[in-house]
Parts: C-alpha cells; structure tokens; sequence
C-alpha cells in the first residue's frame, strides 16, 4: 500500500493538526466534558472554512478536495481528530452530506448551510435494541398527502443534542425511505445520553407523529435509499476506523516516549526486552490498521463492492486490535496510567467508543460473509 501523500494533502493534514492542537488542546477538550457541551460552534465553523466539510461535496456546490479521492482527504482529517482526541460532528455530517448531495438540486441551501458550518446535521439511523443493519429500522414513515408522518425512536445519534436538522431513516409502506427533520420541530424530543468517550456525544431523538413534507423526503424509494444508507454506513466506518487509529498511532508514541522516560532500577523501561516485544507487536499492529484504514478511504473511487469490502475489513480489524492496544498502553505507563489526571484514557474511550459505532468488527465480519456468499452465488 501507498501512503505517499502529494504535498496538498500533507498541507491540509498538517495545517488541521496545527489547528486542533491550538484550539482544541486535551485540557480544552476536558473544559468541553465538564461543561456537558460536546463542541463549540463557532470552533467548528472555523474548522469547515479550513473545508472539512468540503471533500465529499462537488466543487459546483461550494465543495472541493485537495485530491482526486475525497475520501482519502477527508480520512486525513478524521485521523488528526483521532490524535487530537478532538470534538466535533466530522463523521455524521459528512454521512448526511452524502445524501443530500444525491439530491443536490433540491437541497442547495441547506447543502450551503451544512458547509459553512452554520448549519449542524445529523444522521440518525441507530435504533434501541438494533445493530446498524438497514432493516433494523422500526421508525415508520405513514404517507400524508405528498410527505410522511413518523414516528418511533432513534439513539446513538452522534452530536444529536446540538443538532439543528437531522436526516432520519424509517420504514415507508414500500420500504425504507430517508427524510430530514428540524430538531425543534414539533414532536421532536432530543435527550442527551452517555458515552464513554468525554466529548463524542450522542442523544437519544423520540419522533411521535412528526409530519414532514414533500420538499423534506430526501429518498422515497426503496432501491435509492437502500444505496444511500450503504453510503452513508461505508463512509462513517471508514472515517471511524481511520479516527481510531489515528488515535492509537498517538497514545503508541506517548507510551513510547514514556518508556525512554522512565527509569526503574536505574533503567530505561524501553531497554526491558519484554517490553520492546511488546512494543514491536503494537508497531506491526498500527502498520496494518493505517493500510487498511487508506485502503478504504482509497477504495471509495473504484468498485462497490471492493468499496464495500475495504471498509468492512478496515473497520472490522482496527475495532478489534486497537482497544487491546491502548489497554497495553495504559499497563505500560504503571499505576499514573489509570488515573483521570493522565491523558492516556481519553485516547482508550476514543477508541472503545469508535469499535462500537457503526459496525462493530463482528457486524462488519458478517458483512464480509455476505459479500463472499454473494461472490460465490
């Protein structure tokens, strides 16, 4: 695998971590946890006129890449999220911007809104009791003249409690469809709920007879919105399993640093041969999670189905090692490392929280089987 970069891509990646490390420094990112404000709006505003919001939207529409691959840009930026621990609705709404660019002709103004970072968006598609499977949807989309009336309940919504829209999948009479719903809108209620990680926030969004219309149904039909949720899965497992071992690549070379640092017994922890071995297994370890993590972010330009599979296999891998990894991190730097002082966890819940959302490694090994069974069918 190639990881040369042309030299707008190392600008663009080195002018995002320059600015997360000065706006969003770990003790910043701590302020944000204890306030219960998951991100800053006018911060993130900032970060869209840097054009994080930008890869995936057609130049014509305000958009633009540094790269003939998007998403290889934008998985540069989401790994400096992950070194950065940062803030911030990267993932979700470059979900949604997939799909409202499918329908870019009806929905200019919001795609404008959504770039600017003015406008924050939100996917919603996870619901309680379900995986991310698409016909794990119980929300119901009834038909009202030319729109729908929903109902149900949506949780993990990412950034959901600083949402001003969100797009919503539910089941049509025909199917699935997708619509977009004001977070303010009657019958909305948008409850806050935990997570393991300080600043990655998720809400819980109950929808009892909200009525949308026409002009708010972004994919009606089955077949186009069967594609549009692929989209969107694939392009927020990549940038996820990118985040994460951008993560892990950092909090590896805190550790590594620390075992040069510490002495016991009047030597270096990084002369212990153990520990070297250990150190050398996580290096392979982070080798092999940032080629698969490009080779998705690379994939999205070719074949579906190999699209499909490089990100299946990168999020399915990096959300299976890399928590063991920063496990071994925290046990390598003794008893500070277990401590709320020291960074070392916060780069631990990035990561535990990143395995489980969208698609833990095992619902992403039984994507893999299904794309063998189809291959062999």
């Amino acid at each position: 695998m190639n990881f040369e970069l042309s030299d707008d891509q190392r600008l663009f990646r080195s002018t995002t971590r320059e600015f997360l490390a000065k706006s969003v420094p770990l003790d910043v990112v701590r302020g944000l946890a204890a306030s219960g404000v998951g991100f800053d709006r006018a911060w993130w505003r900032q970060g869209a006129e840097l054009g994080w919001t930008a890869p995936l939207v057609p130049e014509r529409l305000g958009g633009g890449s540094v790269s003939a691959v998007p998403m290889a840009d934008l998985a540069l930026v989401a790994t400096e999220f992950g070194r950065a621990c940062a803030p911030g609705p990267l993932i979700t709404t470059s979900a949604v911007l997939t799909s409202l660019v499918r329908e870019q002709n009806r929905f200019a103004d919001l795609l404008a809104a959504v770039l600017s970072g003015e406008t924050i968006a939100a996917w919603a598609h996870y619901e309680p009791g379900h995986g991310l499977g698409p016909a794990a949807v119980d929300t119901v989309a009834v038909p009202e003249g030319t729109g729908f009336r929903i109902s149900g309940v949506k949780d993990r919504v990412e950034c959901g409690d600083q949402a001003d829209v969100l797009l919503v999948s539910a089941r049509g009479p025909q199917g699935p469809v997708q619509v977009l719903i004001a977070a303010d809108a009657p019958g909305v209620t948008v409850t806050p709920t935990w997570t393991l990680d300080l600043v990655r926030r998720t809400a819980k969004v109950s929808l009892v007879d909200v009525v949308v219309g026409e002009d708010a149904v972004v994919q009606r039909y089955p077949g186009e919105t069967a594609a549009a949720l692929e989209t969107q899965v694939q392009v927020a497992a990549a940038l996820t399993a990118a985040e994460s071992t951008g993560a892990a690549e950092h909090a590896f070379e805190l550790t590594v640093r620390w075992m040069f640092d510490r002495y016991t017994f009047g030597r270096q922890l990084a002369s212990y041969q153990a520990l070297k071995h250990r150190a050398a297994e996580h290096k392979t370890s982070l080798e092999a999670c940032r080629a698969t993590a490009w080779a998705a972010a690379n994939a999205f330009h070719g074949d579906p189905t190999r699209t499909a599979e490089a990100v299946s296999v990168a999020k399915s891998y990096i959300g299976a090692v890399v928590p063991g990894l920063l496990q071994d991190c925290v046990q390598i730097h003794g008893g500070i490392g277990v401590t709320w002082e020291h960074d070392m966890h916060l780069y631990l819940r990035r990561v535990t929280l990143g395995r489980a959302l969208y698609g833990t490694p095992e619902e992403h090994r039984r994507r893999l089987t299904d794309l063998l069974d189809r291959k062999v069918a």
